[in-house]
């Protein structure tokens, strides 16, 4: 099992950065870690991943130049930069662990929620105009 605790969430205005954190515990610690959010009314959206070694990253085009993924092993923490951010950017963040998905697989150009297997309780995000 690995448990998942994120934090950071806040209501911001178009253009703020916004630093996210993922807290991992459990086993299996070092495993792909990614971000999804979901909008109200709308379906869950892969945002990024990076590897467990933290050397390979994949991001959404949508975020792509203004969001960071990084990872911090020894505090088993994953942070999600986000900068100039945009008020159809406001959405509940999930932060989400793959026992399966590896940097070398052909899923890894364009992950989906199916390729995750532990999921955290979500952050709000709000952004305002």
């Amino acid at each position: 099992q690995v448990q998942l605790v994120e934090s950071g969430g806040a209501l911001v205005q178009a253009g703020d950065s916004l630093r996210l954190s993922c807290a991992a515990s459990g086993r299996a610690l070092s495993t792909t870690k990614g971000w999804f959010r979901q909008a109200p009314g709308k379906e869950r959206e892969f945002v990024a991943a990076i590897s467990g070694g933290g050397g390979y990253t994949v991001y959404a085009d949508s975020v792509k130049g203004r969001f960071a993924i990084s990872r911090d092993n020894a505090k088993n923490t994953v942070y999600l930069q986000m900068n100039n951010l945009k008020p159809e950017e406001t959405a509940v963040y999930y932060c989400a662990a793959s026992l399966r998905l590896q940097s070398f697989n052909s899923a890894w150009s364009a992950p989906k929620s199916d390729d995750f297997d532990y999921w955290g309780q979500g952050t709000q995000v709000t952004v305002s105009s």
